[in-house]
């Protein structure tokens, strides 16, 4: 017996000596510098169909070569470009109520767009919560409602753009479907209050790849959005509405940054443990707390630096399957560059056998975290689940956080990263975060604002995950009948 334990005990240390100096180059230092760099004001905030972003990419890129990667971008490099449609109203366009011009962007702005020239009279319907629309013929009418948050769930993330958003869904859609030719939105308070950073994504538009539903614009019905002060006109008796619609479309290159690293067993090396973050944040924007730069450290430059050090973990110490490191272009613009690569990947798309995708992973209780895709109908595969868990326990034993992964969790995150791509073609797959904050998509995410010390812990767990996926006799397996619900 006493012989047993002793040979458990070296095999044990064995197996423990193999990853060890792997984690020991991951190293706090190592992160700070590569996220003080990718999220300063040099790359001004890496807003995907930008040179900014362009720019990150290419540093990531170098990075990459410095590291060691093996290039798995065309034509033998590090980069897969692929292109994005950009839809926006032109500044050709030109709105009028009662023939009284309005400016666009600063008294009216476009929450819907749609190629649209309308001369029609306004049907006030007064204050959306309060309304009775079963016996009002609104065809071929521009339709003016007050907006009203009764009934709307605010407790979400940004409310400054989906609040407009929740509204048209509550009020504004029905009247849509039977045949409003314009719907005018007046603000409310809190639609006042949020005015800046809503109006601001409006002026954006829509992007998206080729082939995809936002690649050109498909809505019919335009929805405008007016201040307060505006109510008085659109009560007038007879008021009008003029609107000449006119939408520009234009296309914008982003790129995938794609390395790996070769595994050293002859039957393995030929599938891959994909690793998966976004290199965009969100620009230059409207002045946020005395800023303009919206500078994504957290989200998501903390998973890019963690993916770097990763790689270094795993060249010093290879594994039996090669691992694919994916940094992701236009992620905020909609998971362009993740549901671009899953449909013409680089390695074919059977040789992935799992995906470990990060999103913000450097802020909040320094004790808690949480992984999306573990609980179903978001869970692909209970084996990969299993494998994230035993490696938490074995390393920086967070307090898992399991509300976020839930289907009726208000803010629907498992549908907003870069895994959602690969888990919807089967493909076993998890998203490690550190949830959202205060400081999410505002200036103040920023690289003073990083817990470093939690930083290394999540990048140790994603690697641990990482190192058991890629030295597993058998690929983890997919879960029979897995559906996600929408």
């Amino acid at each position: 017996m006493k012989r047993i334990l002793i040979v458990l005990s070296i095999s044990i240390i064995g197996s423990i000596a193999q990853a060890q100096p792997a984690l020991n180059t991951i190293k706090i230092a190592d992160l700070k510098k590569d996220l003080y760099t990718l999220a300063d004001a040099h790359f001004r905030g890496r807003s995907a169909g930008t040179t900014d972003e362009l720019k990150a990419s290419m540093w990531l890129g170098e990075q990459y070569r410095a590291l060691g990667l093996l290039p798995a971008g065309d034509d033998g490099s590090y980069f897969q470009f692929f292109n994005m449609w950009h839809n926006h109203i032109s500044d050709q366009s030109s709105i009028s109520i009662n023939n009284q011009s309005l400016t666009l962007w600063k008294e009216v702005t476009v929450a819907q767009m749609a190629n649209a020239q309308i001369d029609a009279q306004i049907l006030y319907l007064g204050d959306a919560a309060t309304m009775n629309t079963a016996n009002i013929d609104v065809k071929g009418k521009v339709v003016a409602i007050e907006a009203n948050a009764k009934g709307i769930n605010l407790n979400v993330s940004l409310p400054t753009w989906r609040y407009p958003r929740s509204i048209l869904a509550k009020y504004g859609n029905a009247l849509i479907s039977k045949g409003a030719a314009a719907i005018i939105f007046i603000n409310d308070d809190i639609a006042e209050n949020a005015w800046a950073d809503a109006n601001e994504n409006n002026y954006r538009g829509s992007f998206d790849i080729d082939g995809g539903a936002n690649a050109t614009v498909q809505t019919k019905v335009p929805v405008f959005w007016v201040h307060t002060a505006s109510k008085p006109l659109l009560q007038t008796a007879g008021a009008t509405l003029k609107a000449n619609l006119l939408i520009e479309h234009q296309s914008y290159p982003s790129v995938n940054i794609v390395g790996y690293i070769k595994g050293t067993d002859k039957n393995l090396a030929s599938e891959y443990l994909m690793y998966s973050g976004h290199q965009d944040a969100h620009g230059v924007r409207t002045s946020n707390h005395t800023d303009s730069v919206y500078y994504g450290a957290d989200d998501n430059a903390s998973v890019d630096v963690a993916m770097m050090a990763n790689a270094r973990a795993f060249i010093k110490n290879p594994a039996k399957r090669s691992v694919l490191f994916v940094i992701h272009g236009a992620e905020e613009r909609g998971l362009l560059g993740s549901r671009y690569y899953s449909s013409h990947p680089t390695v074919p798309i059977t040789s992935i056998v799992a995906v470990l995708n990060g999103d913000m992973i450097g802020r909040n209780n320094p004790d808690s975290a949480a992984i999306l895709g573990m609980q179903a109908p978001h869970k692909n595969s209970s084996e990969l689940v299993a494998m994230a868990l035993d490696a938490n326990y074995e390393g920086p034993k967070f307090k898992l956080d399991t509300l976020w992964d839930k289907h009726t969790h208000v803010e629907g995150w498992y549908f907003r990263s870069d895994h959602l791509p690969y888990a919807r073609l089967g493909i076993p797959s998890l998203m490690y975060t550190t949830l959202l904050h205060p400081d999410y998509h505002t200036p103040l995410d920023n690289a003073q604002n990083i817990d470093y010390d939690k930083l290394k812990k999540m990048t140790d767990w994603m690697y641990r995950t990482g190192w058991k996926v890629a030295n597993a006799a058998v690929r983890p397996a997919k879960d029979v009948n897995f559906k996600l619900e929408r």
